[in-house]
């Protein structure tokens, strides 16, 4: 580390030197802080490209193309975020902690208040889409870069007959994050005329979105410089490693964790991005009314979020996940026909969906990590995420509109089958790899 960073990384712990001696509850808030924050910045994104960038960015092209176009976009990010932690993992190594998370802070809040202040089609044609794109790539690289090894640092510090409970509590963030996205686009969507909405009232969740940002990384910045975090993460080999060579020690295992979780991650959009984007373009709905029962879903997600971590201690993370997925699997044959069945059939397709999902997505990100070295964990944990996300929540709005559009509804409910299907072959092979 050069002699400016370590300075700084020594100012900043004594600064924060206030914590005394550390606990997995406080960790544990810092880990819903950071994973609330990073859902809010995707769900803000994901609402704003079926209700906003097609009709402000995309204008001159039909309404589904348009939220094609919006989508592809959309997926940059996920492209991006496994470059970021490359990138952000070579200044971790050199600089610290403190000055990666700094330089994230910066990136990430420019990032997304310039989506702000996009200018439309009308304005400076082509270019906005251009714009747009480099903005999304350059939140993807920040959110590569975000990884404070909280996550792992929690999941080390579980207690044995509570791991299936530590491992829910990052997975807090979705709902939170999904509630108050929701929450802010359904009010200024039912308040504002469509004119206003579009001009200036969607801006105001991105705003909101970069003061969550700075927020977020400032309270777990506060955090990883302190001297009881800094031991700790030294005394559980919590240190970033090269990337070539974790990957050389644990390729296996990183494989089999990005796609371990696809069946969440299908069901995830299943749920929340996809039916929005279906309902804008094929009912008559308002787009309000849906947000405010995929609030209501996010509360019975969250609540079901929790029960998993008690379920999964007195059954197991993996078998859990196995049952999940082929629940899943069996939702997958009915769910188009519910989201297709009219308000009782969408309310039984929201509310019977956020329960599987609360259930399989509270434990999609413990039972594979679990088996990193402790040497590993810290970069490991970092990569499986970034593929876990690109792999199954990148493309996955702009896949299954694709196909609805192309073959009906059902084809959504074939997507959603083969999620659960690598779920199940992913944790087999776990099973297998752990065996041996």
């Amino acid at each position: 580390m050069s002699g400016a960073s370590a300075t700084f990384e020594r100012d900043a712990r004594i600064v924060n030197a206030r914590h005394g001696e550390i606990n997995p509850g406080e960790i544990a808030i810092g880990v819903i802080i950071g994973r609330t924050s990073e859902f809010f910045d995707f769900f803000v994104y994901a609402i704003a490209s079926v209700l906003v960038f097609p009709k402000l960015v995309f204008p001159h092209l039909d309404a589904l193309t348009g939220t094609l176009y919006s989508f592809a976009i959309f997926a940059l990010a996920f492209v991006a975020r496994p470059i970021g932690t490359v990138l952000f993992m070579g200044i971790d190594r050199a600089l610290g902690k403190g000055v990666k998370l700094t330089i994230t802070l910066f990136l990430l809040g420019s990032s997304t208040v310039a989506i702000a202040f996009l200018p439309g089609y009308e304005q400076i044609g082509w270019a906005s889409a251009l714009l747009l794109a480099v903005f999304r790539i350059g939140q993807g690289l920040a959110l590569g870069g975000e990884w404070d090894g909280l996550p792992a640092l929690l999941a080390m510090n579980a207690p044995e007959n509570r791991r299936g409970w530590y491992a829910m509590i990052p997975q807090l963030g979705a709902p939170l994050g999904l509630m108050v996205a929701a929450a802010l686009f359904a009010y200024f969507a039912s308040n504002l005329s469509s004119e206003d909405f579009l001009d200036w009232g969607w801006r105001y969740p991105f705003f909101v979105a970069f003061a969550i940002n700075v927020v977020a990384l400032f309270a777990r910045l506060r955090m990883v410089v302190t001297p009881e975090y800094t031991k700790h993460f030294e005394q559980r080999e919590l240190e970033p490693k090269p990337i070539g060579e974790t990957i050389r020690a644990e390729g296996a295992h990183i494989v089999i964790g990005a796609f371990a979780p696809l069946a969440s991650f299908a069901l995830f959009h299943m749920v929340t991005v996809f039916p929005l984007s279906w309902v804008f373009l094929y009912t008559d709905q308002s787009p309000s009314r849906f947000l405010v029962i995929e609030l209501i879903g996010a509360v019975v997600g969250l609540v079901t979020i929790v029960l998993s971590g008690y379920v999964a201690d007195r059954v197991g993370r993996r078998n859990l996940l196995s049952a999940t997925a082929a629940a899943i699997a069996a939702f997958s044959g009915f769910a188009p026909q519910l989201l297709n069945g009219g308000d009782v059939g969408e309310a039984i397709f929201m509310i019977s969906g956020f329960i599987l999902l609360g259930l399989s997505f509270g434990q999609s990100s413990g039972a594979v990590a679990s088996n990193f070295s402790k040497a590993y964990r810290y970069t490991g944990s970092a990569l499986t995420t970034d593929l876990a996300w690109l792999v199954g929540a990148g493309f996955a709005p702009f896949v299954a509109l694709y196909l609805s559009s192309q073959f009906g509804l059902m084809a959504a409910g074939g997507y959603l089958l083969s999620g659960a299907v690598v779920t199940l072959l992913a944790l087999a092979m776990s099973r297998q790899l752990e065996s041996r």
